[in-house]
């Protein structure tokens, strides 16, 4: 038996929705993808006792917001345009929201961003939250706090609109 069983199949499984996580922490599909095989190269070492004795989704994406937190010193992606193309024929309402979406979450902080994600993303508990970053349920409920009055701020226009539905 290969100490690696399991893994390619996890990956096919879950890949999707670790993507749209990471892309949601990033904002970026290639840094997504930089980040989620940077995350998927350090579980595939810790792949046998994971898949024996843990809960592969939920570390996976624990190492998912801690590599996105600790890349801090990274600059951050830069984006053409300050603001969202003007609404038109050739944007549909959806793609603008996504793109006014992407650009609030990059005026977060980094674990405001993480919160966020987690919280109304993966429809994490804020204790479930809390055990994802290393932190107390408090910090949660204050990141949160912080992060949606930022989003309010940057984003009026997102106030009336559920964030699952806008970030897919």
């Amino acid at each position: 038996m290969d100490r690696h069983d399991g893994f390619r199949e996890f990956v096919l499984a879950r890949q999707q929705a670790l993507m749209r996580t990471a892309y949601l922490l990033m904002g970026d599909a290639h840094l997504a993808e930089d980040l989620l095989q940077s995350v998927l190269t350090k579980v595939v070492g810790h792949w046998s006792k994971l898949s024996r004795d843990g809960n592969p989704e939920a570390y996976t994406r624990k190492a998912l917001v801690n590599q996105y937190i600790s890349w801090a010193r990274r600059p951050r992606p830069e984006f053409p345009s300050a603001a969202p193309p003007e609404r038109g024929a050739s944007h549909d309402e959806a793609t603008l929201n996504r793109i006014v979406l992407r650009q609030a979450l990059a005026k977060l902080t980094r674990k405001q961003r993480a919160v966020i994600v987690l919280r109304f993303w993966e429809d994490l508990s804020e204790a479930q939250t809390a055990g994802v970053l290393g932190c107390s349920v408090g910090t949660v409920k204050s990141q949160t706090h912080h992060a949606l009055a930022r989003l309010r701020t940057v984003a009026p226009e997102l106030a009336e609109l559920h964030i699952q539905e806008v970030a897919r």
